[in-house]
Order: structure tokens, then sequence, then C-alpha cells
């Protein structure tokens, strides 16, 4: 066998690979920790010190498998931050013959290895992660010929194709999606488990970290980390959650609450988004779950996270590479302006952004209706730049790799994309904020009131948007209802909601 180097990135920490079935004398492993990744974007702090501290656990693991792995600490003196550099360097040192890769989920660092590849003199390949349940291209193809993307055809083929809660072609409990089920507003009616907790100490690489000035966001406890670091915590997490938290998952995973920042979600998404784990072995541990315990567990709270899983991320990957690069400048609405200056702080009166991007800068983390019905839909209805929104979301969440992230914010809930993912823009006034939270009622705006002495921003903004938008979405079906709602309102009715709006985009930063 030829000499070989085979990079290892740090969203590819996947043990069971076939890559490290076998140990051979003549493969080198590498992995890197570079200023290329921390600085493309500004990160959180947890962030970069969950993938530093993830990856470095997964260098020991290879070594006690016996594997002969370099590894680059962000501070090391031979360390040149750039990949390529530091390959070129490896493959001089080393005398390597053959090069290998992981295929990267993010666009930019596939095409980088592969221009590294076509430049470099010796032979090269790619191989597949075997993480995902669907290959690059499958959404593409599923799609074809369609302008719009519908999730819920594909999330049924993929609970076909991998026999998933079915019963030959019919789904268990004769519904393929029990989400109507799911919309509950928490208000206490049971208790919330104990926060899991791992209490990791990672102040030795904080302080690596702080050594290279590398400018980060948000706060972080260093001698008390909870995010699982390697795959053993990753899996006492999944078990931890099947326990305490699927019971309620369901029923409350689109409530928000001022006392609960994290409800019954299971925050496996960095687990999974760094391959610790597999979606599949979590999907089977699930429904092993709720077979086992089906009185306590029912079948709403099992399909909604499974859909979340092999539904919402296969798909969402598949839209990233059936659209890229192209989707990471889309614009649909056009809109230039900037993000609001509290989404680096969380001083705003209104409470559920407030709570929100606070819990986010803490925590490095926010529930997926968190993301898209506040501190999403506000910055739609302040027509932010969605190069702006995206690169707020790619840097404050721990879980977010541009693979996931783009689609979820350009698409989904900027609808920068036109619809390609969603049928309609996300939008939503104070009354949804009051029906799936207690945000409201400790607010210093009045949810009630549209217009007038602390009126809620988000109801003029909200009819504010349908105005200015008009010729782009009126002839969408799922929203002409609330054209013809806003069209019955009198012209001084809509006048004063108009001036209200703009008397608030032009104070954006003071709300």
């Amino acid at each position: 066998m030829k000499k070989t180097l085979r990079l290892v990135l740090g969203d590819q920490l996947y043990e069971r690979h076939s890559w490290f079935s076998d140990v051979n004398n003549e493969i080198i492993y590498v992995m890197m920790e570079m200023r290329q990744e921390t600085d493309y974007v500004k990160h959180h702090i947890q962030k970069v010190v969950a993938f530093f501290t993830a990856m470095r656990s997964f260098s020991e693991y290879l070594k006690d498998q016996g594997h002969h792995i370099i590894y680059y600490k962000i501070n090391d003196d031979n360390n040149q931050h750039s990949l390529t550099k530091n390959l070129q360097a490896i493959i001089k040192s080393e005398k390597i013959e053959h090069f290998e890769y992981l295929l990267p989920d993010e666009y930019r660092l596939d095409q980088q290895l592969k221009e590294f590849c076509n430049q470099i003199e010796i032979s090269s390949e790619s191989m597949d992660t075997e993480h995902f349940l669907t290959k690059r291209e499958d959404i593409a193809n599923f799609f074809k010929g369609k302008k719009q993307f519908l999730m819920e055809n594909f999330y049924r083929q993929m609970r076909k194709d991998h026999d998933i809660l079915m019963n030959g072609e019919d789904p268990v409990g004769e519904k393929w999606n029990f989400d109507h089920d799911n919309r509950n507003k928490y208000k206490g009616e049971v208790s919330i488990p104990e926060e899991y907790s791992y209490q990791n100490n990672v102040e030795d690489i904080l302080e690596e970290i702080k050594d290279a000035e590398i400018d980060t966001l948000g706060e972080i406890n260093a001698d008390h980390f909870d995010w699982p670091i390697n795959r053993k915590q990753a899996l006492q997490f999944i078990r931890y959650f099947c326990r305490e938290l699927l019971p309620y998952f369901g029923t409350y995973q689109d409530a928000m609450h001022t006392d609960e920042k994290f409800l019954f979600h299971s925050r496996l998404s960095f687990a999974l988004n760094t391959k610790l784990i597999h979606p599949k072995e979590l999907v089977d541990k699930v429904i092993e779950a709720w077979e086992d315990d089906s009185d306590r567990i029912s079948l709403a709270q099992v399909e909604g996270f499974i859909r979340q899983v092999i539904g919402w991320r296969e798909y969402m990957r598949g839209i990233y590479w059936a659209k890229m690069p192209e989707y990471e400048k889309l614009n649909f609405f056009e809109h230039k302006r900037k993000l609001p200056e509290f989404y680096w702080t969380g001083d705003t009166k209104m409470k559920c952004l407030e709570k929100s991007i606070k819990q986010s800068l803490s925590d490095a983390y926010a529930h997926h209706i968190q993301r898209l019905m506040v501190t999403g839909n506000f910055a739609l209805l302040n027509m932010t730049d969605p190069d702006e929104v995206d690169a707020w979301y790619l840097g404050i969440y721990i879980d977010a790799i541009q693979w996931v992230e783009i689609t979820n914010t350009r698409g989904m809930s900027q609808f920068a994309d036109g619809g390609i993912v969603g049928s309609k823009p996300y939008l939503a006034s104070a009354n949804y904020m009051h029906k799936m939270s207690n945000y409201c009622s400790k607010c210093h705006y009045d949810h009630k009131k549209k217009t007038g002495k602390n009126a809620c921003p988000f109801n003029s903004l909200y009819w504010n948007f349908y105005d200015k938008h008009r010729e782009k979405l009126e002839k969408n079906q799922r929203i002409s209802m609330m054209y013809r709602t806003w069209d019955k309102k009198s012209k001084e009715e809509k006048e004063e909601l108009l001036n209200q709006a703009n008397y608030y985009l032009d104070n954006i930063n003071k709300l």
C-alpha cells in the first residue's frame, strides 16, 4: 500500500467509519485546529471550545486504537492555519504518496479540497462520511423538475426506504404526521426533568483559544461545560433524552417559556452534526424506548422527533447540495437593512427577543421555534439583509454548520430563496408569541396593541411587511387571506399601522 495521508475534519468524528476498522502503519491521519475555520465568521466561544475539545478527544481515541495521527493544535508553531498549506507540508515531510479525505459537508471546503487535489502531484481520493441516510444528490433527483421541494413527500419516502415506523406500506398509527398534536403551550402542567450535566472542565483549551486571540462572542462556564465531547457522552445523553424528555418532547416542542430554556428538547444536534452519533442509531434508540414504554411515550412524541432527524435534517442537507453555491446569494425580497444591535447583546425591551437572544449568548443554543418564530421572524419583519442573518446564526449556535444553517435561515426563516424550502414566509404577529409562550405577560410592550404607546412592534411590522411585499406575495395561495384581511381595513387604520411600523424601523435599536 502507498504511504497515505487521510484528512479528518472537525465535524467528521464518527468512530464507526470503515476507515478506522483496521490499523495500517502506512496510513497517517491528520486533524487540525485552524484560524481558517475559526475566523470565517465570528463564532460563539462555546462552539469553538466544543469543536476543539471533541476533536482532541477523537484524536486520542484514534491513538488508543493504534492509528498514527498528526494533530495540529491552535497554537502549534508549525500550524500554518490553512488547510492546504498544512496538507502540503505534511505530504512533503512525511513523503506521502496518496491523499484521501472524507467528503466535506460545507461547499467551501468541498471546493477547496477539489482544487487542492487537482494541484498536488500525488494521487487522491474522496470517500463518503457514511453518516447521512441519503447521498448529496438524492434530493435533487427526488424533486427533479419541481420548483418547490415539499419536505413531507421526501419524509414519507424516507420512512418507506428505511422501514421506519411502517406497517408494510402504511405508517404506524395510520398517520404520517402528528404535528397537529405537538403545538401545546407549556403552562407547568408537568415538571421539567433536572438538566443533564457532564461537568466537563475545558479551562485549558479556553486559555489556548484566548492566547490565540480568536475573536468570539457569547459566554462560557469553563469548569462546567455541558455539551457532549465524545461518543460515550453523546450516547449517555441519548439515554437521558429517551428516559426523561421524550415522553413530552412532541407535546411541547413548539412551546417557549421564560423560566425553561430547554423544556423537553434533546440538545443532540451538536453530537449529530459532528457525527459523534449516527442518525439511524438515534432513531432506533428512540423507537426502542417507545416500544419498551408505550404507556408513557406516545407515538406523536416519537414521530415528531424522528421527522426532525430523518425528515428535516436530511432534507435540508439535500437542498444545500442541490442549490449551492447560488443559494448563499439569494435575496428574494432584496432586503438590505442591518441586523439590530440587540442581536449581539439581548438588550431589548421585547421579552421574547431578550430571552431568546440572551439564552443564545449564554448557552450557544435556542430551540427551533425560538430561532424561526422569534429571532428569525423579527429579522424578517425588520427586512434584514440575509447575509447578516446567516452570519449571526452560523456564528452563535453550537450546532451551526453551513449546510444545516443556511437552508434553515436564508430559506425557511427569511424566505430569501423565494419558496424553495418553504411554501410561504414564516411571519407572525404578537398573537403567536402569546399563544405559544408566557413571554408577553412580562413584557414592556402590550401584545394586544397594534398602534400607540407600548404597542408590540411585531403587530405593526407584520402588516407593514405584507404591504411592502404585496407584489411578490399576494398570489401565494397560502397567504392570500392575509391580503383580504388587510384590504378590509380602513384607510386610516392602514396609515396608522404603517406609520407605527416606520417609527419602529427608524428606531429599531431602541426597541
